[in-house]
Order: structure tokens, then sequence, then C-alpha cells
């Protein structure tokens, strides 16, 4: 019987070529986007929520194997909070039950390395805190400033969900449950996402001296699918809690052997 995946952002980047490359494989995808997708919904509020849930438990039957939580933004706003953060915990919230009856079920999302980049503390303090309304108000202020506070608020969210995933991953909800919970956190990938910052030579060389890639430079959205179908796969059945950095040596040349 084949596997039925969840993708969230779905429509485009990373979530699109995961969607592709699952069906590619003989798998059922039920794609989540805000547009141009199986279950059509805006995951920046409540309603969007649980629309997604809702409408993931009709066309699966109830029961799913995989969950990608992809969906993401990267714009100085508030909105990036809400999707990023609270977004992706509300799909493995909502989705969890529906993995119950699946007899190898796993799940993953999408961090970044923008995680070991400059964040705002209180930000993080306050989505750690899942403390919605306040960590939007944050946001707020910080985005007063898109040029400098205002990108504290992307890789805040990625620092916030990287902790998430160590603190919930070996817990009786998901390792207990028997279901592996992990993150890939990219480097650059030629998405939409990134389509202005790396549109001339000028600003792709600006931006890989920010964020080193020396391993093959600049990757293709496909290339994080890989690793994000492997860590949705029936072959993971022990990496628990990880961070896998598909960066083309980002996180090696920043932090080195800070992490041992």
């Amino acid at each position: 019987m084949p596997r039925t995946a969840v993708v969230t952002g779905s429509a485009s980047g990373i979530g699109r070529a995961t969607r592709d490359l699952l069906a590619q494989r003989g798998e059922a995808v039920i794609g989540v986007d805000v547009h141009d997708a199986d279950v059509v919904a805006d995951l920046s509020g409540p309603e969007g929520r649980a629309a997604l849930a809702e409408g993931v438990r009709r066309l699966s039957g109830g029961r799913i194997d995989s969950v990608y939580a992809v969906a993401g933004l990267a714009a100085p706003a508030p909105a990036t909070v809400a999707v990023n953060y609270f977004g992706t915990l509300a799909t493995l919230a909502g989705l969890r039950p529906l993995l119950a009856g699946s007899p190898s079920p796993r799940a993953v999302l999408v961090s970044s390395m923008a995680a070991l980049l400059p964040s705002d503390a209180e930000l993080v303090s306050l989505l750690t805190a899942e403390d919605e309304p306040a960590a939007l108000a944050r946001a707020e202020v910080l985005a007063k400033a898109p040029e400098t506070t205002g990108g504290l608020i992307y890789s805040s969210t990625k620092l916030a969900l990287s902790r998430w995933v160590r603190r919930q991953a070996a817990s009786p909800e998901w390792a207990g449950a028997g279901i592996p919970l992990n993150a890939v956190a990219p480097g650059i990938i030629a998405t939409p996402m990134t389509a202005a910052m790396i549109s001339t030579d000028e600003q792709r060389q600006a931006l890989l001296e920010r964020v080193p890639m020396p391993l093959n430079g600049i990757a293709e959205p496909v290339v994080v699918a890989r690793a994000l179908a492997w860590l949705g796969g029936e072959e993971n059945t022990h990496l628990c809690g990880q961070i896998v950095y598909v960066d083309g040596g980002s996180d090696a040349v920043i932090r080195g052997d800070a992490v041992w």
C-alpha cells in the first residue's frame, strides 16, 4: 500500500520539489498551500490552520504516513512569525493524530541555517513560550526597520523551530509514539523566496559571503527535497531530534567544532 504524505508549501520552492519527488516515488501526496493545492489554507491564522487539519483528514480518510512541514515566509514582517513558527507547530499538532494509524509514521519540518545568524533574543523567548500575541507584537516592533531589525525576524523563527525540535523529539508524544521528528536546515536555495536576492552575480557573491557554501554553492530545491524524503521515509527508524544542515558547508564554516 503506498504511503500517504502531507506537504505544506507545496505550490512552490522546496515544498513543490518535495511533493513532486514523493509523487514520482509512488506516494500519494496531499499538498497544502494558499493556492494551487489539494488543501487551500493560510497558516498565518487559526482558521487556516483548522482548515488544513480538516482538509487533510477528509482527503486522507483519517490516516497519513508522513508530514512535511515546509511552508514558510522570509519577509521582515509579523506574518513570518505566524506562518514559520506557529503555523508549523499547528500543522504538526493538527496532523499528529492522523499518523497514529501508520505502521511507520514520520514528521519533518524545515528550519534554516539562518538559525546560526543573528536573531532577536526577546522574540525567540516569546516563540519558545508559544505566546503568539506577544511574539507578533514583538515582530511588529522589529519590522519598523526592515533593513536592520526586521531581518532578525526570519532567523529568530528558525532558531526557535530548531530548539522546538530538539526539545520535543524525544517526548512521549513523538518518540514515545514511534514517530521520528526531525528538521532540515537549508542554506541558500534557488526558490521564488530567494530570487530577488540572487538575481545578479554581485548579489549572489554578497550573499555567499554571509552564508558560505563551499560545496557546490547555491542549491536547487530538489537537493533539500531528497533529504526531506529520506527523513520522512520508512528507512528512517532512529534519527530523532536532528537538525540536518543541507547547506553546502555553512554550518561547518560558521560553527566549526564549537558544537562539540
